[in-house]
């Protein structure tokens, strides 16, 4: 048996890792990872470790996706075969390389020619073991040679500049006479190769480890001499036996991975307006938004970029009331109200986990920790009890910990955030005006959002809502199974409760709950929540974490003659104050309170040789900190800066390098006071949880139109056949939902010009971007495959 944990890597920085699932040979993981990606790459992949407490960790395989092929695999469920884990695989980076073959003359007179390699830089070269050291061999190889020549060793870098040039004489002079059995005819440069191979310099007994190869035949310099190109580092074909990809197990994946090229603002203006004046479009359903929702094969697909660009305008409100009211006059019974998956129910879903999730972690968060930590069992299902358990001390503790959940739940509605009030208020008056002989339906059409989709899952999953770091134990698990249903039910204020329950155990648990001051709790709850100008929103009193984990920072120089040393330290960030302590839950070291963060930038990595460092300016001095990967320092960057947006005194200006000796590293200024050189990232809005690209959010409703352009044309037809005949529908048409046939043929009419003008920007931005050699190195396959499709393909336009 194994204690199996999985990372997922950039090219081979870490940037997740799962908990071990101890003792077990088919580990179930089941844990979700999202993040934005901020650098380019060229593998995703994934390893598979068997935890040792004595020794490292061993590698067990890997899976490795190129980027090429992640297209292939989205949002699908895989099985992926481990593959065998050798130091001569794991390569990542690229290398900038020159030959020039020239003649030159012997003092003999003799006409020779002579081959100069020119290593120019190498980019993105992997870190191992916490250090980079690289140095380049250059070999020239052919069948009777083979001359190898090496670089200097560049210290502490990924980016090493070699600029070194090499030469090799590559057509012998002729000093024998031709009977002479030691002649030798002249080399043929077609057979000759060059190759170079990237090493890291280790001080460690076991030799310098490989980096990559790169190998150049020589033919290509008769297409042009000089030659100059950027290449891909490639694995090492060692000719050893790896083993059979079967021999290591196989890993099971859903990766969705989507990339936007966005371009400015103004590129996207017609299709913006056309988007964010659907909530006036009569009817609604005659509007772009709604076409999107029409269109896409999930509804999810549509919803997520239509909130987050609503969100970002200020605009949503006004949408989902729209789209939500016309849902309540297509529902016949009250019973049923939002219950399917449609546009409304998914785009609320989506707004209140955007605009929700600090409500959700404030209120939910110190609960859940405790069930966790507590390991109290709470099975009352008879026939799943283990021996010694009591039915009776187990209801008990259940009981407590739905009374818990339930009362931090009914207590919060102070703190529901303004946007989700609002949109409970319209859908409550667009169900009370609909059916007004039903008087709860005012109470379930909201309590199907807040407790059916928003509290009940995240009590169910809470690693899905960050609730809580992994996946819980499965007693934890269990516990809160049965939390999550009592509480759903509670919430739903339906007639019979017993009959809720499929199981007879839940039923009769339920009877603790059957008093009247449950249903009045929640009633006042939903009441309090689905009143419009109901309160001054209040701002919560107590801080509420936003982010912590250990990282390295640098010594401020706050003591006169303290050592400026690199120290790991533990940092929590609250909306109140950023401060770091040895170790989680020790007092803190060091506190900055959030106005007193004047900017939040990255560190160029040449400050102190170090990657993924980024600085926290304060009034007098900064703070440099070191992330544990990029992703990782991103999100630090990013939500330290959202917090600290309203600051007063935010500078404009900053220092991309570090103060050393006497002055600032990128603008050479030697005051430690001086104006920064460069101008600060900014324009993220204020709000917490709404870090929002309008622009990004547009590029991608243009790609989920542009990608089902087959069915907006259909619909296009669809509109057409129900202007002038009134009969039976043809089937593929029946699946729209179309009110006024004009009206929504005029929407789809400026889509389609919308989606066409955008689709020439991109192939015009791809075919620049292809000219760019140093982005596309030699052994790029996106470039390769674009080349291919070219050449297949035939240009068309919309």
């Amino acid at each position: 048996m194994r204690d199996c944990y999985c990372t997922v890597n950039l090219d081979q920085e870490e940037v997740f890792r799962t908990k071990v699932v101890e003792k077990s040979l088919c580990p179930f993981y089941g844990e979700d990872f999202y993040c934005e990606i901020p650098r380019s790459f060229r593998h995703l992949s994934f390893y598979i470790f068997d935890r040792d407490v004595f020794r490292r960790d061993s590698i067990i395989g890997k899976v490795a996706i190129q980027k090429e092929d992640l297209q292939k695999y989205h949002n699908r469920d895989t099985w992926f075969q481990l593959q065998h884990v050798d130091a001569d695989s794991e390569v990542q980076g690229k290398v900038h390389l020159e030959l020039r073959l020239s003649e030159v003359i012997t003092d003999s007179g003799v006409v020779c020619h002579k081959l100069a390699t020119r290593i120019l830089e190498c980019q993105g070269l992997p870190i191992v073991n916490g250090q980079c050291d690289p140095y380049a061999t250059v070999t020239l190889a052919g069948p009777c040679r083979s001359e190898a020549k090496k670089t200097k060793v560049k210290k502490k870098t990924n980016n090493p500049q070699f600029d070194e040039v090499f030469y090799f004489e590559v057509t012998r002079p002729c000093s024998y006479s031709r009977k002479s059995h030691f002649d030798f005819e002249d080399e043929d440069v077609d057979k000759l190769e060059i190759r170079v191979d990237l090493w890291n310099a280790s001080n460690l007994k076991f030799g310098d480890e490989f980096l990559g190869e790169l190998r150049v035949p020589l033919k290509v310099l008769r297409q042009s001499s000089p030659h100059e190109a950027w290449y891909f580092l490639q694995p090492r074909d060692n000719g050893s036996k790896s083993l059979k990809p079967g021999d290591l197990g196989s890993l099971r994946l859903n990766v969705v991975y989507t990339e936007d090229h966005v371009f400015s603002s103004d590129y996207y203006s017609p299709l913006r307006d056309l988007l964010l004046k659907s909530a006036d479009v009569e009817p609604v359903s005659a509007s772009a938004a709604h076409i999107l929702g029409e269109v896409c094969r999930e509804k999810q697909e549509a919803a997520i970029p239509l909130v987050r660009l609503f969100l970002h305008y200020g605009r949503v409100v006004p949408f989902i009331s729209a789209i939500a009211s016309a849902e309540v006059r297509r529902t016949q019974d009250p019973n049923t109200i939002f219950r399917g998956n449609s546009l409304t129910s998914k785009c609320i879903d989506e707004t209140m986990k955007l605009a929700g999730m600090q409500y959700l972690h404030v209120t939910l968060k110190p609960t859940i920790e405790e069930i966790c930590q507590s390991h109290k069992s709470c099975e009352i299902d008879p026939v799943r009890l283990k021996d010694g358990e009591s039915l009776e001390s187990n209801m008990e503790n259940l009981r407590q910990f739905v009374d818990r959940v339930f009362s931090v739940i009914t207590k919060s509605g102070v703190s529901c955030p303004t946007v989700m009030c609002d949109i409970f208020f319209s859908l409550r008056e667009a169900a009370a005006k609909r059916f007004q002989d039903d008087l709860d339906v005012r109470y379930t059409a909201v309590s199907s959002f807040i407790f059916l989709r928003f509290f009940a899952p995240a009590i169910l999953s809470p690693n899905l809502f960050q609730l809580t770091p992994h996946h819980t134990d499965p007693q934890t698990s269990r516990t809160l199974t049965l939390v999550s249903k009592t509480i759903q039910t509670l919430g739903s204020l339906s007639k019979s409760k017993s009959a809720s329950f499929k199981e007879s155990y839940m039923a009769a648990f339920y009877e603790f709950f059957n008093e009247q001051k449950y249903a009045d709790a929640v009633k006042n709850f939903l009441d309090l929540i689905s009143s419009s100008g109901r309160r001054d929103p209040k701002s919560v009193q107590q801080p509420i974490l936003l982010k912590e984990g250990f990282m390295i920072k640098r010594a401020q120089g706050r003591k006169r003659f303290g050592m400026k040393n690199f120290k790991k330290r533990w940092f929590r960030l609250t909306n109140h104050e950023f401060t770091y302590q040895k170790s989680k839950g020790d007092p803190p070291l060091y506190s900055i309170p959030i106005e007193n963060i004047l900017a939040v930038e990255p560190l160029e990595e040449e400050s102190f040789k170090m990657k993924n460092m980024f600085q926290v300016i304060q009034p007098e001095r900064a703070l440099y900190i070191q992330a544990n990967n990029c992703v990782e320092a991103k999100a630090w960057i990013d939500i330290l800066t959202k917090v600290s947006q309203c600051n007063q005194k935010r500078l404009a200006v900053y220092h991309p390098s570090a103060y050393l000796n006497g002055h600032w590293l990128c603008c050479r200024a030697s005051s430690d006071t001086a104006a920064g050189c460069s101008p600060c990232t900014g324009g993220l809005p204020a709000n917490i949880q709404l870090d929002i690209d309008g622009d990004r959010e547009t590029e991608r409703i243009y790609s989920l139109f542009s990608s089902y352009m087959s069915k907006l044309e259909k619909m296009q037809e669809a509109c057409g056949s129900r202007s002038v005949y009134d009969g039976p529908e043809q089937e593929e048409y029946s699946t729209f939902i179309i009110d006024d046939p004009q009206e929504t043929y005029k929407t789809l009419k400026q889509v389609v010009a919308g989606v066409g003008a955008l689709e020439q920007e991109h192939a015009q931005y791809k075919r620049d971007k292809f000219r760019r050699t140093k982005e596309h190195p030699i052994g790029d396959k996106s470039f390769q495959s674009y080349i291919r499709q070219q050449s297949e393909t035939p240009a068309h336009s919309m």
